[in-house]
């Protein structure tokens, strides 16, 4: 897959990536690989995206895997080809045949279909060690298990009188019941170099504990850990599944016809020009065009639009669609790969990958934070035993101890992503796809708002708006005979003035059909001579005429050289455009631009309409970018420009406004690709749900960052002052990781309310 030139990206599982901390140092290392410009780990689901120079591609992607095994040897690195493998929940690849599932990411032929693998158990290298924050139900189980039977011998030995070497032992195999694993990966890293972890802490206190002779702390703190741990692991894969039901779009099957039988397979093996039944109930699995058969479409997956969409033959219908009522036949017009969900799932699995600034921030924060609390625990426990007269040793290095276990950044590292991915699911539920946490933060600084009129903040349609009859006709007798003389033009006016009619045109009333080009029609109807069109062809014809003063297209009719009247058409304004304006300015918002190709008058006159600051009108597509250079030019370096259009025409602005959002995204596949933001349907007032998601999540995100730092500088001075134990400090730094994490899943319930 060509990104810029010369580079290839590709996409890794990390099975068996347990924490937080381990996807930052696999990120960093990899990082530092010559010829690797970019690569980011995401924790929440599991994956590593890596770009790199094209040429030596698979010598880095080797660099990298020997880098991964020597940082977290339990990390098993699978390259993820197919959308299939387990990332994008891989949850419903059931229907795929073991083996070979036709990978459509990267052409590369075939990619395995992971999930058979770990079905027939060879190689699912998840880590068996019990501590991994994404205990399954039986890990969660053999955790509990042990947990229980150390908590036994512990009590045991604290209760019976024993001798103090049974006691010692006792302790001693509760201990390494309860949290051997853990001292056994710290010995790991520390052979590996890697001295500065959560495992290290944790032994060190643990044991330092046992050598100054405070063996029921020792064990109860490990104890205390550890069942911290498998609460947030069980968090964390409680948000882990509601962002996957978020996405749960992916179809699991398609029933393909052939000849008069139907069979099951899978989405990827139907190609363009099958035809597939999709019943009531089912998910349409490829994009198409509906043949036979009429139904109501559930949109809600894609567009967050609750109302279903009627469809029937000749309308398009998308994957991800779901089939309320009727049996549809649809022949395919795009493959799996192509198709919308495909399509959707990718952005949403890579949003992750480009991180927001306050992720960044965080990752460099930890990377000079916990080498720098250890050497300060190792001062706290050899200077003052020698300076102040008086001072035990072991007393200071219990309280050095105390101050290793708050240190952990552990609540940070793992709640900040998981807000700005629960933010990009919240999103997405509401028909928004945010391409990445940096374009979800940086809505928060969206100060001017830039629409295209046509298409975003109008219908783009042409409407009948208004009939005004002259010389006694009637309007529905003016409506019929424009309606007749217009009935072979093709033009979207004559479509209007057709369908504003709304009843048969029987074509044997007409005769002597004559299009005058640049004009408009000469027609004889029922016997009369009917003239329909502009100003210049009653003009040409001598036929005295009113000036109009509404705002559109006029069309003047005349029946037999007499004025009849005339019919105003204009595009009409989406229904919830006002309020989007309206919103936007409430969330903040200084500046609203229209810009239209439209002629000044009727930009100026929607504008006002609508309540915009300022219209630009009468515009070609490269006129845009000028104007939002201006606007550039003028704001301050903090404030961001959005651009909203809906596509065709928009690429080159929505490429170049700090954040491109593209509306009616189920349209135009060059917008998908330009924008930064993709409103699903066509409604100008999801830019105010998503900025309003925006701002909830760096609420929840900061509140994270200020919680748990102030838990951790007050428990470490309370731990330097000697007046917290090391049950407090295991509780702050787990309880911490806990709340902030519960808070993090909170951003993926928001709903924008926006009154």
């Amino acid at each position: 897959m060509e990104t810029a030139a010369g580079t290839a990206k590709r996409k890794f599982l990390l099975e068996g990536l347990d924490c937080a901390n381990c996807a930052m140092k696999i990120e960093n290392g990899v990082k530092k690989i010559d010829g690797v410009s970019a690569c980011s780990v995401n924790f929440v689901n599991k994956t590593l995206t890596m770009e790199m120079a094209m040429e030596r591609s698979e010598e880095i992607v080797d660099l990298a895997r020997k880098k991964i095994r020597a940082l977290e040897p339990d990390v098993k690195v699978l390259e993820q080809g197919a959308p299939g493998t387990p990332a994008s929940g891989g949850r419903n690849r059931k229907s795929a045949e073991p083996g070979q599932v036709h990978d459509h990411a990267h052409h590369h032929g075939h990619a395995h279909d992971h999930d058979h693998d770990h079905e027939h158990g060879d190689g699912a290298s998840v880590d068996g060690h019990g501590h991994s924050h994404d205990h399954g139900a039986q890990g969660v189980k053999t955790m509990v298990l042990r947990l229980a039977a150390g908590l036994v011998i512990g009590a045991a030995a604290l209760g019976l009188s024993l001798g103090r070497e049974l006691e010692l032992l006792l302790y001693l195999v509760s201990y390494l019941v309860v949290g051997g694993d853990i001292v056994l990966k710290a010995l790991k890293n520390i052979v590996r170099g890697q001295v500065f972890d959560e495992y290290f802490l944790m032994s060190i206190a643990t044991i330092g504990a046992f050598v100054i002779g405070e063996y029921p702390e020792g064990v109860a703190v490990m104890l205390f850990y550890q069942v911290g741990e498998l609460f947030q692991s069980i968090a964390v894969n409680r948000s882990r599944k509601s962002i996957g039901a978020l996405m749960d779009i992916r179809p699991d099957f398609a029933n393909l016809k052939s000849g008069d039988e139907i069979k099951r397979v899978n989405p990827e093996e139907v190609r363009v020009g099958d035809r597939i039944v999709v019943r009531p109930g089912e998910k349409v699995p490829l994009d198409g065009k509906v043949i036979e058969g009429g139904s109501a479409m559930d949109t809600s997956a894609l567009t967050g639009e609750s109302v279903p969409r009627e469809v029937a033959a000749g309308d398009d219908v998308l994957s991800g669609f779901i089939n309320k009522n009727g049996v549809l036949t649809v022949e395919v017009t795009k493959e799996f790969g192509e198709s919308t969900v495909a399509k959707i799932l990718d952005l949403v699995e890579n949003a992750s990958g480009k991180k927001a600034p306050t992720e960044n921030f965080i990752t460099k924060f930890a990377r000079y934070y916990t080498p720098f609390v250890v050497i300060v625990a190792v001062l706290l426990a050899v200077l003052p035993p020698l300076v102040v007269s008086g001072a035990t040793f072991s007393d200071w290095v219990y309280r050095a101890l105390v101050f290793l276990v708050i240190s952990c950044p552990c609540a940070l590292v793992v709640s900040i992503p998981l807000g700005f991915f629960g933010g990009i699911g919240a999103s997405s539920r509401n028909g928004v796809l945010v391409k990445g946490g940096n374009y979800l933060e940086a809505l928060n600084d969206v100060k001017y708002v830039v629409f295209d009129k046509t298409g975003t903040l109008t219908k783009g349609a042409f409407q009948v708006a208004g009939t005004y009859p002259q010389n006694g006709w009637t309007e529905q007798e003016l409506l019929r005979q424009a309606a007749f003389a217009e009935m072979h033009s093709t033009h979207p006016i004559a479509q209007s003035i057709r369908e504003a009619y709304g009843q048969e045109l029987n074509e044997a009333l007409l005769a002597d059909y004559n299009e005058v080009p640049g004009h408009g029609i000469q027609v004889v109807f029922e016997g009369r001579e009917v003239l329909a069109g502009n100003a210049k062809l009653m003009e040409r014809e001598n036929i005295e005429f009113a000036a109009p003063t509404e705002l559109g297209t006029i069309v003047h009719v005349a029946v037999d050289k007499q004025y009849a009247g005339y019919l105003v058409i204009a595009d009409e304004v989406k229904e919830d455009a006002a309020d989007a304006i309206r919103s936007l300015k409430r969330l903040g918002v200084k500046e609203i631009v229209m810009l239209t190709g439209d002629i000044q008058a009727v930009g100026e006159h929607i504008g006002k309409k609508l309540g915009v600051d300022e219209v630009k009108a009468e515009l070609l597509p490269q006129h845009k970018v000028e104007e939002l250079e201006k606007i550039d030019r003028r704001k301050s370096k903090k404030e961001k420009i959005a651009f909203v259009g809906d596509g065709i025409n928009d690429t080159p602005v929505l490429a170049r406004a700090d954040v491109g959002v593209a509306m009616g995204g189920l349209g135009s596949d060059a917008a998908i690709e330009a924008a930064d933001i993709v409103i699903m349907t066509d409604e100008p007032s999801k830019l105010s749900s998503a900025i309003h998601i925006a701002k909830s999540t760096r609420r929840i995100v900061w509140q994270n960052i200020i919680f748990a730092l102030l838990v951790k500088a007050v428990f470490l001075l309370l731990g330097a002052f000697g007046i917290a134990t090391m049950w407090e400090a295991v509780f702050s730094d787990v309880g911490v990781t806990l709340l902030a994490v519960l808070n993090a899943m909170r951003v993926m319930k928001i709903k924008p309310n926006l009154e």
